[in-house]
C-alpha cells in the first residue's frame, strides 16, 4: 500500500492590492499555498490543484507526523502515484474567502479579515467575488514563482470548475484540465441547491446582517448550513449503507420525544457543529456559495460563460454516477459538446456508492486513468 508523501509546509503569498472582476480593488491579499515535488529548472512540470468548497490547499502529506489524516488526494499524490512527484511539482492552494478561515492554517482574505482602512473585519463591505476572481489571484502566485506552463489543472467540485476557468481565461498555459465531479455548464437548478445551503446562516439571528465579530457567532445556522451541504453531497445508499434507520440511542424511541434522534442526523449534525465551531466562517461561507452561483449564472467576469467554446486543453472528465450535485447525464452532454467544438475530451464513469464526496474519499479509481492522461 502507498503511503503519504510525508510532512508538508503551508506557505503565503501577498499582494499588495488587487482588482476584482467588477473593478473592486482589496488591499492587502494573501492566499496559501503547498508543493509537492520538484519544480524543474525549465518551471514547466507543473500540476495545480485547485480545492472544493468546503477545502483548502492541503491536498497531500500531513503538516505534523501525528495529523489524523493526510490531504484529501493523498491517495493520488506522491512518489509513483498518478500526480507522481517524482516528475511533476504538484501546488495546492488557497481560494479567496475560503470557507476555513478559523482552522488556523487556511489562509485567505475574506469577509473576516482585517480592512486596513477601517482595522475592523470587513464584514458585508467585503467585495462580492466570483471564481474568476479565485484564479486570477492564483495566477499572480504562479507568476511571482516564474510558472508560465502548467501540465495540467485538477480538481474536485469547485476545483474542477476553477480548472476549466483556468483553460478558458488562461489557453495558452494549460495543457490538460483534469475535472473530478464537476460540469461547468449546470442548470439553473444549482442556484436554488447553493442557496439552501447558505440560507440558514441568514436565519440565525446572530448572524446579524453579517456584522458579528464582536459578539456571539450565528454557530446554529452554520452547523445546519453545514448538515445541509453533507447530506446534498452524499447518496441515499451510502447514507443507509452507514446509518440505516437506527436510533441514536438504542434506549430513547424518536417516537416518545422529538429530542430523540436518529443515528443518521446526530451524526451529521455532530459532525457540522464541531466544523462551525472550529473552522467555518459564515460570512465566508455565504460568500463561496456566491462565487459558485455566479458561475453557474454565467455572469460577466467567468471565461467559461460563453459555453466550453473557449476551453482547448486536452481534457479528462471523471464523474461518479451516483453524484447528485453533478448528475452524470450532464457531464455526458458536456463532454459531447466539447467533442463537437473540437476539444479533445473524454469521460470516465466511476460506479460508486459514494455520491459527490466520492470524488475526494474514492479518487484513487481514477487513478489508472489519471496516469494514462497524462503520459498521452
Amino acid at each position: 500500500m502507498q503511503t503519504y508523501i510525508g510532512l508538508v509546509e503551508k506557505r503565503s503569498f501577498a499582494l499588495p492590492t488587487y482588482t476584482t472582476v467588477t473593478g473592486k480593488v482589496i488591499k492587502d491579499v494573501r492566499i496559501g499555498w503547498e508543493s509537492y515535488g520538484l519544480l524543474n529548472k525549465a518551471k514547466d512540470n507543473v500540476i495545480l490543484v485547485p480545492h472544493h468548497f468546503s477545502g483548502n490547499s492541503h491536498v497531500a502529506g500531513k503538516y505534523r507526523e501525528d495529523d489524523p489524516l493526510p490531504g484529501y488526494w493523498d491517495s493520488i499524490i506522491g512518489p509513483g502515484k498518478p500526480l507522481d512527484t517524482d516528475r511533476y511539482c504538484v501546488i495546492g492552494i488557497d481560494s479567496l474567502v475560503n470557507m476555513n478561515s478559523k482552522d488556523g492554517i487556511t489562509v485567505t482574505t475574506g469577509p473576516a479579515s482585517i480592512n486596513p482602512d477601517t482595522g475592523k473585519p470587513y464584514g458585508m463591505s467585503f467585495p462580492v467575488v466570483t471564481i474568476r476572481d479565485f484564479v486570477r489571484v492564483q495566477r499572480a502566485l504562479l507568476d511571482s514563482l516564474g510558472i508560465k506552463k502548467l501540465v495540467a489543472v485538477a480538481g474536485v467540485s469547485m476545483g474542477g470548475l476553477q480548472s476549466y476557468e483556468w483553460a478558458a481565461a488562461y489557453p495558452e498555459m494549460v495543457e490538460r484540465v483534469i475535472a473530478v465531479n464537476a460540469t461547468p455548464t449546470q442548470r439553473p437548478f444549482a442556484l436554488c441547491g447553493l442557496e439552501s445551503w447558505v440560507s440558514p446562516i441568514k436565519a440565525d439571528a446572530n448572524w446579524n446582517g453579517g456584522d458579528y465579530y464582536d459578539g456571539p457567532e450565528p454557530l446554529a445556522g452554520v452547523t445546519q448550513a453545514l448538515f445541509n451541504v453533507t447530506v446534498n453531497a452524499l447518496h441515499p445508499d451510502f447514507i443507509g449503507m452507514a446509518f440505516g434507520h437506527k436510533w441514536a440511542d438504542p434506549q430513547k424511541s424518536p417516537l416518545e420525544a422529538l429530542e430523540n434522534q436518529f443515528l443518521v442526523n446526530q451524526a451529521i449534525e455532530a459532525g457540522s457543529a464541531m466544523r462551525a465551531k472550529t473552522l467555518v466562517d459564515a460570512n465566508h461561507m455565504l460568500y463561496m456559495a456566491r462565487a459558485n452561483q455566479l458561475f453557474v449564472a454565467g455572469t460577466p467576469g467567468s471565461s467559461v460563460e460563453a459555453g466550453l467554446k473557449n476551453i482547448r486543453a486536452r481534457t479528462l472528465v471523471v464523474q461518479f454516477n451516483t453524484d447528485l450535485l453533478f448528475p452524470i447525464e450532464d457531464s455526458r452532454a458536456q463532454v459531447a459538446q466539447m467533442q463537437k467544438n473540437g476539444t479533445q475530451a473524454e469521460l470516465l464513469e466511476i460506479d460508486s456508492p459514494g455520491g459527490h464526496l466520492g470524488g475526494l474519499s474514492e479518487v484513487n479509481k481514477a487513478g489508472d486513468a489519471i496516469r494514462n492522461f497524462l503520459a498521452r
